[in-house]
């Protein structure tokens, strides 16, 4: 059997089965347990090529309540109250703390290109992010978001990011019945599609032409984006948008496989549901032990299911302080710095006055003197780094 092209990833609240599994997306087969994280605890990480199983706990500041990794691996961000926490996943340093949000965090979602990330929370805000700026910023500055999505009138429940990079458009989900669609690189409104019920999930198949919606009542509603009416539609209101039926209780996570034709859910009815696009019906129901909290669909990694395969960097331990290399001098040497300095900016014909005494100060003596206190600031410099960087 040929190793699987699209896999599930999905994770329940309860662990008893597992934290994380690894589903084939067509036919349902177990593969992989891998990782995970319950609220209020701390992550448990395991490499998913290892049979004996070495667990490695990452301690955060507080509780997570989203986090997400850049599609190209380099970078990984957690929503920790009302601020994101920014690290770089080689060296496992905190570059940056954001604090532009009022509340805590809610979802967090990069764009498939790495280049910007959006952040939603319950203060009704979706904020656009420029990695660029976040990983340049002077330390001196407050970051700022590119843009404020600022539409929603009830926490912001789930994003979606659809392809093309800045070019891309950006579906946010919203308790106030609402899904709204964006224009990322302008931040503008592009569409406002009103429900009967708050929308807990949200996602777009990949050629964009509908959007999929996932209800508190249990109900998924597709809405078709090719209809000539723009702004602000009820759902009711058009005779293309349909239902799929089948879960309980809300619908917490939403996929489209790449091709199109395949829907995921997952539900706090403790099951996760593959559905057929074309007839709305229900393909395969999988059941876990508690409420689902998250279902993807994500193509297979070519080095998955090869027994000698390893992870190429291996997982840091992660900083809980921001990285600011700061030099602190000795004072005995800055003040002699001055003193120096001073001599030789009085030197008139190389001779100063110094402490009532006419002295013969030659600048040559002054100058070495300056460049033995460079040489120590510098050893100063060199072992302050190095404890800095040290790895804990």
């Amino acid at each position: 059997m040929s190793a699987p092209v699209e896999i599930v990833v999905c994770a329940d609240s309860a662990g008893q089965l597992w934290n994380c599994a690894v589903l084939e997306l067509h036919s349902g087969t177990n593969l992989l347990y891998i990782l995970g994280a319950q609220l209020g605890k701390n992550f448990n990480v395991w490499e998913i090529q290892r049979k004996d199983q070495l667990q490695q706990k990452i301690v955060c500041p507080g509780i997570v309540t989203c986090l997400i990794a850049s599609p190209n691996g380099l970078y990984f961000l957690a929503g920790i109250a009302e601020a994101i926490y920014f690290w770089e996943v080689s060296t496992g340093n905190l570059l940056a703390i954001l604090n532009r949000h009022y509340q805590d965090l809610t979802c967090l979602r990069f764009t498939d290109d790495s280049s910007h990330f959006i952040s939603g929370g319950k203060d009704n805000l979706a904020l656009v992010w420029s990695l660029a700026s976040v990983v340049q910023l002077d330390p001196s500055l407050t970051p700022e978001p590119r843009h404020v999505l600022c539409r929603h009138s009830l926490p912001i429940t789930d994003i979606h990011c659809g392809l093309m990079g800045p070019q891309s458009r950006v579906a946010t989900a919203s308790l106030d019945q609402t899904v709204k669609l964006w224009e990322l690189s302008s931040g503008e409104l592009l569409l406002s599609v009103l429900f009967d019920v708050g929308i807990m999930s949200v996602t777009l198949d990949p050629c964009e032409y509908c959007l999929f919606c996932g209800g508190s009542d249990g109900g998924i509603f597709q809405v078709s984006l090719c209809s000539q009416v723009i702004g602000i539609r009820h759902s009711s209101d058009n005779e293309g948008n349909q239902v799929f039926k089948g879960h309980r209780k809300l619908v917490t996570c939403l996929s489209v496989s790449m091709d199109g034709t395949l829907l995921l859910s997952g539900s706090h009815d403790e099951t996760i549901r593959l559905w057929d696009i074309q007839s709305k019906q229900s393909i395969r129901s999988i059941n876990h032990k508690g409420p689902v909290t998250n279902a993807l669909i994500i193509p297979a990694p070519a080095n998955m299911f090869l027994p000698d395969s390893r992870p190429g960097i291996p997982l840091p331990r992660f900083s809980q302080h921001l990285m600011c290399l700061c030099l602190a001098l000795n004072e005995t040497y800055l003040e002699k710095s001055d003193k120096l300095y001073s001599l030789m900016t009085a030197v008139t014909d190389k001779c100063v006055f110094v402490n009532g005494e006419n002295t013969k100060v030659r600048v040559s003596e002054l100058e070495e003197e300056v460049r033995a206190l460079k040489k120590v600031n510098k050893d100063l410099y060199d072992f302050s780094t190095q404890l800095l960087t040290k790895p804990s």
